[in-house]
C-alpha cells in the first residue's frame, strides 16, 4: 500500500511538472513573440516616423556620401550614422571661421581653435532617440582588473545632447538624425562659441544658419554663421561670427603614449593609471607630439640607423591669402627642421608647400589640413597650438596664426637691437630680403610648437656673453642660443667692432635634441625607456642641452631661464646692451626721418628704446635673491635648488644702482623730447608718456619688484640654508638695504641739496617701503605698476598659452606678517627716518621740504601699521 500510495504521488508530481514546463514554454514563446512584434514595430515606426521613409528624405535633399551621409533638404541638415560608428569615439573641433571688425579688434582671428571634445553616439530603438554622450578620456586600467568596473562607474560618460531618430536606412544597417540644433547655435553641447571666446550670452537663431556641409571618409565639416548682441555701455551691436564644426572619427587603438620628462620641454596631457597591482593611483603626463612611424618595409633600415621617410608625414599648407613675398621664408622657416628629425631617424618628414589644384578638397578650416594661416590684423603676433587626441597626445592638425602685424615687431626688435652693429636694421622700412629673414625664424619658432615643444627660456644661458661678440662662435652655433624655442632675438651683446654677422636665433642643438627625444620610434616600451633616459643622462651635465621652463614675468626666480635675455651673466650682457642701445637713441631721430611725415615713427622707436632698458633692468633684477632651480632625479648627484652665489647678487645690486635707480639722462632727457615724448598705440590713438612721468614710474617699479616681500623672503631664506657658509659667500636683506641707503640717501649724508631727480628716487624708496607694509596701498599701487610693466614690455609671441602658469608653484611667501620682511622694512624705515630727522635743516628750501614731507609719511606709516 505505501510503495502503491508512494508511486502515485511520484506521478502526480511528474504531471505537475510536465504542465509547469508546458505553461513556462508557451509563456517564454509568447514572450519572445511579443518581443519580436515590439522590435518590428520599432522599426516600423522607424520607416515611417514622421511620414519620411528613407528614399524620399533623399529624393527631397542633396545627398553626400562619408563619415557621416549627409542629407540637406533646404535649410535641413540630416545626418545618418552606420550602426560600426555607435560608441566609437569621435573629437569635435569648433574653430573661428570669419569675423566683424569688433571681433577682430578683440584679437580673435579666422583659424583659432576655440573648443575641442570628446563625443559617442549611442542608439536607442525603445526610446527612439540616438544620445550623445561625452567624456574626458583621462584614466585608464586593465581589462581583466577588479578595479576597472569601479574604474567605469566612477569615470563615466555625460549625456550631452539627444536626437530624434527620423528614419533608417533600406537595410537597417544606419539610422538618420536631424542636425540643425547643434550647428546653428539653438544648443550649445557641439559649439559653444559664445562662451569659449570670452563673449557670453546666447546665439540669435533667427539671425543665425548653417552655411554648409562637407563629408569625407574620416570627418564631416560644418560651417554656421552664429550671430549674437553686445552691449559694452552703449547700443546693442549685432556680431556675426563664422565658425566650423569638425567631427573626426579617432582611430580605435591610440597612438602608444609617450610619458614626459621634466627634463625636457614638452606639452603635455595629464593621465590617471589604476590597477590592482598599485598601492595608490599612478599620475603620468603624456607628450604631445605627431604619430611619425617608419613604413613597414622600412622598419629594419630604420633600427639599423638609416634615415626612412616616415609612413605619414607631417604637411603644413601656406594660407592662399599670404602675401606671395614672403610665402617661401615662411616656408623655409619649416624645413629648417628637416635637419631635427633626421636626428630622429626620418628624412622628409616634414613638407610645408602651397595648395596646387591635386588638392580638390583643400579647405583651411578642415582638420585634415595644417595650415599657416595668414590673417589681417592690427594684433602683432603669430602663435602655434595643436589640436590633439587626449588619449594619447597625438597631435592630429595643427593651425599657425600668422598676424599681418607681426612684422611690427619683428621691425622694432631688429632696429633696437641690431640697429647699432646692423645697417640694413636702421630704417622706417625693411627690404624684403630682410624682413623675409625674420619671417623665417619666427615660422621656425611658431612651427616648433606645433611639434609639441614649450618654450625653452634657460637656452641662451649656455652661451657665455663674450662668445656672443666672436664671429668665429657665432657662426658655428648659428644663433643667439641652442634653441630657438627660447625668447632670444637677436643679437645685442656683438659690439659694431666686432664684426658678427650671424645675428638671428635659428633651430639649435637642443631642438634636434629635443626632437630625437620625442619623435625617435621604438618597437618596444622597455627599449623606448631606457634610451629616452640614456639620451638625458648622455646631455645632462652640458648646458646646451639644458631646458629651464618659461617663469611669470613679475615673480622670476630661476634668473637663468628668462625672457629676452642673452648669455650667461644678465650684468654684463645688459652693459654691453646699454652701450648699442645709447648708440641707438642718438640716432632715432636719424632713423626715423621722413620728409613731410610725422614724428609718429619716432615716438615709436623711443618707446621701444626705453621697453628694451628696462628689458635689461629686470634681467639682472632676477639675479637678486634668485634660485637656479634645477630638474633632478635620484641617482644624477644634482641639487634641486642652488641659490644664486653672493657675489653675482651684489653685482645685480650695484649694476641697478648705476644704471636703472640712477636713471641715464642720455635715455630720458635727449634732443628727441624736442620733437615727441615716447609714444605708445591705443584704441584712442598715440597715447604719450612725458619723460618726467615715464622715468618716475619706472623706476618705482623697479624699486618695488626689487623690495618685494618675496624676492626678500628668498634672500633670507638662503641665508638660513647657508648659516655654516662663509660670511662673505652669504648675500643677505640687512646688506642690500645697507647697500641701497648709502647710495640713495649719499647727497643727504654729505650734506647736500638735492637734485629733483635725486628727490624723487629718495621718494619712490621710501613709498615702495611704505606700500609694501600696506596691504590695502600693496594692492592699488602694485596693479598700477604691474598695468605700465604690460605697456613698455617687448610684444611677445605665442601668447595665447602661458606656460608660466604651468611652471612649478613654490610657496615661499604664506605668513609674511610673522617672517623677517616685516621687521626688515620698518627698520629701514626707522634708519631713514632717524637721517632725515638730523637733516631736517640742511640744504636749499626744496631739499628742505622733500624731508619734511618723508618724515611726516614715515611717522604716520609707522604708527599706522604698530
Amino acid at each position: 500500500m505505501r510503495e502503491k500510495a508512494l508511486l502515485r504521488s511520484l506521478k502526480n508530481i511528474a504531471l505537475v511538472m510536465l504542465v509547469l514546463n508546458t505553461s513556462t514554454m508557451i509563456a517564454q514563446k509568447k514572450n519572445k513573440k511579443n518581443k519580436e512584434d515590439k522590435t518590428e514595430q520599432v522599426k516600423d515606426s522607424l520607416k515611417n516616423s514622421k511620414g519620411q521613409k528613407y528614399d524620399d528624405l533623399i529624393k527631397k535633399g542633396t545627398f553626400k556620401k562619408g563619415l557621416f551621409n549627409t542629407i540637406q533638404v533646404k535649410t535641413d541638415l540630416y545626418l545618418e550614422i552606420n550602426d560600426s560608428l555607435f560608441q566609437r569615439e569621435f573629437l569635435v573641433v569648433n574653430k573661428i571661421s570669419n569675423v566683424p571688425l569688433p571681433v577682430n579688434d578683440a584679437g580673435l582671428n579666422k583659424g583659432m581653435n576655440y573648443e575641442n571634445k570628446i563625443i559617442t553616439f549611442h542608439k536607442d530603438l525603445v526610446a527612439k532617440k540616438v544620445w550623445v554622450k561625452s567624456s574626458v578620456p583621462k584614466v585608464s586600467s586593465p581589462v581583466g582588473d577588479a578595479i576597472t568596473a569601479s574604474v567605469n562607474s566612477n569615470f563615466s560618460e555625460s549625456i550631452i545632447e539627444v536626437f530624434d531618430i527620423e528614419t533608417k536606412n533600406n537595410d537597417s544597417t544606419s539610422i538618420v538624425i536631424k542636425a540643425n540644433k547643434v550647428f546653428d547655435g539653438k544648443q550649445k553641447s557641439f559649439n559653444d562659441v559664445l562662451s569659449n571666446i570670452g563673449f557670453g550670452g546666447s546665439v540669435k537663431s533667427d539671425l543665425s544658419y548653417i552655411e554648409s556641409v562637407k563629408s569625407f571618409p574620416k570627418n564631416i565639416v560644418v560651417k554656421s554663421q552664429l550671430t549674437t548682441s553686445v552691449a559694452e555701455g552703449g547700443p546693442a551691436l549685432s556680431v556675426t561670427i563664422g565658425v566650423t564644426s569638425n567631427i573626426i572619427l579617432l582611430d580605435k587603438t591610440p597612438m602608444p603614449a609617450r610619458f614626459a620628462d621634466k627634463r625636457v620641454g614638452y606639452f603635455s596631457e595629464k593621465h590617471w593609471y589604476f590597477s590592482d597591482s598599485q598601492h595608490a593611483m599612478l599620475e603620468k603626463e603624456l607628450i604631445t607630439r605627431w604619430r611619425l612611424e617608419p613604413k613597414k618595409e622600412d622598419i629594419e633600415k630604420y633600427k639599423r640607423g638609416e634615415l626612412v621617410e616616415p609612413k605619414k608625414p607631417i604637411v603644413y599648407y601656406i594660407d592662399p591669402s599670404t602675401p606671395k613675398q614672403w610665402r617661401s621664408y615662411i616656408i623655409e622657416g619649416v624645413r629648417d627642421w628637416q635637419a631635427a628629425f633626421e636626428k630622429a631617424g626620418f628624412k622628409n618628414a616634414v613638407i610645408a608647400k602651397e595648395p596646387t589644384e591635386e588638392d580638390t578638397d583643400f579647405d583651411i578650416d578642415d582638420v585634415r589640413y595644417s595650415v599657416i594661416t595668414y590673417v589681417a590684423s592690427p594684433k602683432s603676433n603669430a602663435m602655434g597650438p595643436a589640436v590633439v587626441d587626449p588619449r594619447s597626445g597625438e597631435i592630429i592638425e595643427s593651425d599657425i596664426i600668422w598676424w599681418h602685424n607681426v612684422m611690427t615687431s619683428l621691425q622694432s626688435w631688429m632696429r633696437i637691437q641690431t640697429g647699432a652693429i646692423d645697417p640694413k636694421a636702421r630704417g622706417n622700412k625693411f627690404s624684403d630680403e630682410h624682413m623675409g629673414e625674420a619671417i623665417r625664424f619666427v615660422s621656425s619658432h611658431e612651427v616648433g610648437h606645433t611639434f609639441g615643444l614649450k618654450h625653452n627660456m634657460g637656452a641662451s644661458f649656455a652661451y657665455p656673453v663674450e662668445s656672443l661678440r666672436s664671429p668665429a662662435f657665432t657662426a658655428k652655433m648659428g644663433g643667439t642660443a641652442p634653441s630657438i624655442m627660447d625668447y632670444a632675438r637677436y643679437n645685442y651683446i656683438a659690439q659694431p667692432e666686432d664684426h658678427v654677422e650671424a645675428i638671428t636665433p635659428k633651430i639649435g642643438e637642443y631642438d634636434k635634441y629635443a626632437i630625437e627625444w620625442g619623435y625617435r620610434w621604438y618597437a618596444d616600451q622597455t627599449e623606448e625607456h631606457n634610451a629616452l633616459n640614456a639620451l638625458i643622462a648622455k646631455h645632462q651635465n652640458d648646458p646646451v642641452y639644458f631646458y629651464g621652463e618659461q617663469q611669470d614675468g613679475d615673480s622670476t626666480i630661476d634668473p637663468r631661464s628668462q625672457s629676452e635675455d642673452l648669455g650667461d651673466d644678465a650684468m654684463k650682457a645688459s652693459e654691453y646692451g646699454l652701450k648699442n642701445l645709447k648708440r641707438v637713441v642718438s640716432k632715432i631721430l636719424e632713423w626715423t626721418y621722413d620728409k613731410d611725415e610725422s614724428y609718429y615713427q619716432t615716438g615709436k622707436l623711443y618707446i621701444g628704446a626705453i621697453g628694451q632698458w628696462n628689458l635689461y633692468n629686470y634681467h639682472v633684477l632676477s639675479n637678486v635673491g634668485g634660485i637656479y632651480l634645477n630638474t633632478t632625479v635620484h641617482g644624477d648627484n644634482k641639487q634641486s635648488y642652488v641659490a644664486v652665489p653672493a657675489a653675482i647678487q651684489k653685482r645685480a645690486v650695484s649694476y641697478l644702482l648705476n644704471n636703472s635707480i640712477k636713471l641715464p639722462e642720455w635715455l630720458f632727457f635727449n634732443p628727441i623730447l624736442d620733437k615727441t615724448n615716447p609714444l605708445k598705440d591705443s584704441p584712442l590713438g598715440p597715447y604719450e608718456y612725458t619723460p618726467y612721468t615715464l622715468a618716475r614710474e619706472l623706476q618705482y617699479g623697479i624699486l618695488y619688484s626689487l623690495l618685494s616681500d618675496d624676492r626678500l623672503l628668498r634672500i633670507t631664506e638662503n641665508e638660513l640654508f647657508q648659516r655654516n657658509e662663509a660670511k662673505e659667500n652669504v648675500f643677505t636683506v640687512t646688506q642690500l638695504f645697507k647697500t641701497l641707503h648709502q647710495n640713495i640717501f649719499a647727497p643727504t649724508i654729505q650734506n647736500k641739496s638735492l637734485t629733483i631727480m635725486e628727490r624723487m628716487t629718495q621718494k619712490n624708496y621710501v613709498d615702495v617701503l611704505i606700500v609694501s607694509t600696506n596691504k590695502l596701498f600693496e594692492k592699488t599701487d602694485a596693479k598700477k605698476i604691474i598695468q605700465l610693466e604690460e605697456t613698455l614690455s617687448m610684444p611677445h609671441l605665442c601668447d595665447y598659452l602661458d606656460e608660466s602658469k604651468m611652471a612649478r608653484n613654490i610657496n615661499q611667501s604664506s605668513l609674511k606678517r610673522v617672517s623677517e620682511v616685516t621687521s626688515d622694512k620698518k627698520g629701514e624705515l626707522n634708519q631713514v627716518l632717524q637721517l632725515l630727522k638730523t637733516k631736517r635743516n640742511i640744504g636749499n628750501q626744496e631739499t628742505r621740504n622733500h624731508y619734511f614731507d618723508l618724515i611726516q609719511r614715515i611717522e604716520k606709516a609707522l604708527n599706522n601699521t604698530l
